[in-house]
């Protein structure tokens, strides 16, 4: 069942609103997203253009509604976190390519589709979060390290199926073959604290509640635990810290835009897409969701630039995509949920 945005007008497969060309300046967008982080951008695109946007947000089955609704779906765009996702739509063919100058001067190449099927609008690094009391500076520098005996009883993290875990697992399979990541999950799994369980910011409050001391996490996650006065206290309590793999960089992934075959609004879709890519809509997106902005010469807000800088690793987002299946097969091999 749909969660539809009460700010933002919700739509349906049936409506005959879709029908009738006094609708024509809209953009109908299905999304991953939440409402309360992609409205400031609608509003500030509708401002801008007059084009009306009209959001679903789904919690799953995007791909899967789109396939049954085929031509007949009112989607023109699609928005959601995580390369895997994007690739997933693409492989699924309910995404067309898109050409266009705008997109490829506010979107570096690292971060779209060389084919032009998704483009990315924003960037977040998977960190490590650590007890200010009980894990020394210097103390973790890389994801390989995570498997070492010296963290035994000492790390919390959420379900090894989730995409954003099996996005790090598919990028140890990249810098080292399957053989090598099947041997660092386990070393992972002997290190637990607890059975994986909760989301990121549970990870970060079981630190907080000396339950473990190191935790894997999304930056952004601890922008907005600063803002929240009762998880505040988890946030104070850890240090961001940017490992990094023995060959590379620091892990990030991405949320993305791509619009769908059937895209009724092509145009209106269009200029959307150039518009969530702009400085303009990027700013906004740095500062309401603590994400990192791709649009060159865009900053990220003062809050996350308080926390560093790092060198991001530069593996090709779609052969990472190409490892999740192998990724979630180890998963599966070493129980790590288990």
């Amino acid at each position: 069942m749909l969660r539809l945005t009460t700010a933002l007008t919700a739509f349906s497969v049936a409506a005959p609103i879709f029908a009738s060309a006094a609708f024509a300046q809209e953009v109908n967008v299905y999304s991953y997203r939440q409402p309360e982080l992609i409205a400031p951008l609608t509003d500030a695109f509708t401002e801008e253009t007059g084009i009306k946007v009209n959001v679903a947000y789904l919690k799953k089955g995007l791909v899967e509604r789109l396939k049954a609704e085929a031509a007949r779906s009112p989607a023109d765009l699609i928005l959601t976190v995580d390369i895997s996702r994007l690739a997933s739509a693409v492989d699924a063919g309910v995404t067309q390519p898109v050409e266009s100058d705008t997109l490829k001067a506010n979107v570096p190449d690292l971060y779209h589709d060389p084919a032009g099927n998704w483009w990315g609008l924003t960037t977040r690094a998977r960190i490590v979060y650590a007890s200010k009391d009980r894990v020394p500076e210097g103390e973790v520098t890389t994801y390989e390290d995570l498997a070492d005996p010296k963290w035994k009883g000492r790390i919390c993290t959420r379900s090894g199926t989730h995409v954003y875990t099996l996005a790090l697992v598919a990028a140890m399979i990249e810098h080292h073959g399957e053989e090598t990541a099947k041997t660092w999950l386990e070393g992972v799994k002997a290190n637990l604290a607890r059975k994986p369980q909760g989301n990121d910011r549970a990870q970060v409050k079981a630190i907080w509640a000396g339950e473990c001391d190191i935790s894997l996490g999304n930056t952004y996650y601890m922008g907005k635990m600063l803002k929240d006065d009762e998880q505040k206290a988890w946030a104070d309590s850890v240090n961001v810290l940017f490992p990094t793999f023995e060959n590379g960089g620091t892990h990030v992934n991405i949320s993305g835009v791509a619009m769908t075959k059937s895209a009724p609004n092509k145009d209106n879709a269009l200029k959307m897409m150039e518009f969530l890519t702009s400085p303009e809509a990027q700013k906004i997106y740095a500062d309401a969701n603590f994400e990192y902005p791709i649009a060159p010469g865009t900053e990220a807000n003062d809050v996350v630039k308080s926390w560093g800088s790092f060198t991001v690793d530069n593996l090709n987002l779609m052969e990472l995509a190409g490892s999740r299946a192998a990724a979630l097969k180890l998963v599966e091999e070493v129980d790590f949920d288990g």
